[in-house]
């Protein structure tokens, strides 16, 4: 009897897996790319420099503001939009013609009623020639015309201050106005004599406040008569409208000059001593 003998077979070997490319560096572990903190990358020596040198630049800043405030804002209101003033003696023309015999310029000193120069009235034949005279006495600061100028009646030809009235108009922020009182004294600082120490006292303090278009007043005018706000004004566009620096004229009347020469025109920067 003959038995058949059946031969095992082994089995067929699995293929080899793939290598994924994030096994590649299995000691890395695996890498989300998701995740936002993969593409972070440390700051590099120069960034954190710059950074370091914003934050140094704005304490140094916050240090200043802090010692402007403990060594003049809290000792001092500082206006530097000032200028000297005075009450004006204006010259107008008497009647319309050429200006003759003028004989005022920078400096010159005149008395009440003194005659200055003259109108010559022009026409046919003899023409009368009107004198031009002061209407009070004074130092001209400004003349407008020369000899043969041809006038209108009431022209303005020159303008003089009598010394003794010169004052400072300082424009003082709306906001620092609660820092001055009437008597306060007053450091004064004229641009032209920035070493020679000046003094004053505030006489007046304006009572509404004005935008420095306002107060670039014309000869002769007192800016601290501005008694209206300018906020809105009356041409503003109340769809749009511009807001204006504020201020509040105040009044201050010389009380040492010492050798500055201070004349009407000249700016000055003041330090109101807080009360």
């Amino acid at each position: 009897m003959t038995s058949s003998t059946t031969t095992p077979t082994s089995p067929s070997p699995a293929p080899p897996e793939e290598a994924s490319p994030v096994d590649a560096s299995p000691q890395d572990g695996p890498v989300d790319r998701t995740s936002p903190t993969s593409s972070r990358r440390p700051w590099t020596r120069t960034t954190k420099i710059g950074v370091a040198a914003v934050v140094v630049l704005a304490l140094l800043e916050v240090a200043t503001l802090g010692t402007r405030y403990l060594t003049t804002d809290r000792l001092w209101v500082i206006a530097d939009n000032a200028q000297v003033d005075g009450d004006a003696v204006q010259i107008n023309a008497p009647g319309t013609g050429v200006v003759m015999d003028w004989g005022l310029d920078m400096g010159t000193p005149i008395r009440p009623h003194e005659q200055v120069g003259r109108i010559e009235v022009q026409g046919s034949g003899a023409q009368p020639k009107k004198p031009i005279r002061s209407p009070g006495a004074g130092t001209v600061a400004q003349t407008m015309v020369t000899e043969g100028t041809y006038v209108t009646e009431g022209t303005l030809l020159a303008v003089a201050y009598e010394p003794t009235s010169i004052y400072v108009t300082a424009r003082v922020p709306e906001e620092e106005i609660s820092g001055v009182r009437l008597g306060a004294s007053v450091d004064i600082v004229v641009d032209s004599a920035p070493d020679v120490p000046v003094t004053g006292t505030v006489a007046v303090i304006g009572a509404a406040s004005a935008g420095a278009s306002e107060l670039e007043n014309d000869s002769g005018t007192d800016p601290l008569s501005h008694e209206q706000p300018i906020y809105p004004g009356p041409d503003t566009d109340p769809q749009n409208p511009q807001r204006v620096d504020q201020y509040i004229p105040v009044k201050i009347l010389f009380t040492h000059t010492g050798d500055a020469r201070v004349t009407p025109g000249q700016n000055v920067t003041v330090h109101i001593h807080r009360s």
